[in-house]
């Protein structure tokens, strides 16, 4: 059974909650995660709303041209086994920690730069760095969620997708993708409309 890191939601949030997105300068969630996952079966921790799962979400970003990479999660149900998030546009790349993860490197990095390499091709220049976190508990998919936001800065002007639950993506320029996100679209995730804010600020 695939096995994917997980915290409790009571750890997690013992001296801080929030909802939204808070920079990483305002609390270090990351030290909390890595000092008190363990491992559960996917499938359960999918609706276990008493554990978090972390997840990278990554941003790529051409910040000379203002572009960032806009992506439509597949329709195609052989192509995409999360239905919450079916078809859906999305600005962030990345997925669970996994056990393969797990090694004397932080497993979060870890499983952000796997994240990346399986998904799509840049190839230009990769500064990575972390913008902070998202906590949306809003929505299904939320409730058992934690983003790390991540952005990688590139000279790059295309980026390819590589993954078949990637129906199509490019690099668009900023204001497409607040276009995209503003008021209430069903077809665009709830982590891409918070993402949008702190990228802007960059």
């Amino acid at each position: 059974m695939r096995k994917i890191m997980v915290v409790s939601r009571e750890v997690l949030f013992a001296k801080k909650y929030f909802e939204g997105f808070i920079p990483a300068s305002e609390f270090d969630f990351e030290s909390v995660i890595l000092g008190n996952f363990t491992w559960m079966e996917k499938d359960l921790a999918e609706t276990d709303q008493a554990f978090k799962q972390p997840i990278g979400y990554t941003m790529i970003y051409n910040p000379e041209f203002k572009r960032v990479f806009m992506y439509r999660r597949s329709k195609v149900d052989e192509n995409y086994v999360e239905k919450r998030l079916q078809g859906k546009y999305s600005c962030g790349v990345g997925g669970h920690v996994e056990k393969i993860d797990a090694t004397n490197v932080n497993p979060i990095h870890k499983s952000t730069l796997r994240e990346i390499l399986e998904e799509v091709i840049i190839p230009g220049s990769k500064d990575i760095r972390v913008l902070g976190y998202i906590n949306t508990d809003s929505d299904d998919v939320g409730k058992v969620h934690f983003g790390i936001l991540y952005l990688i800065l590139t000279d790059s002007t295309t980026v390819t997708p590589l993954d078949p639950e990637i129906s199509f993506g490019e690099l668009v320029d900023l204001d497409v993708l607040e276009e995209k996100c503003l008021g209430e679209n069903p077809n665009v995730e709830s982590w891409t409309k918070t993402a949008i804010q702190p990228l802007k600020s960059i």
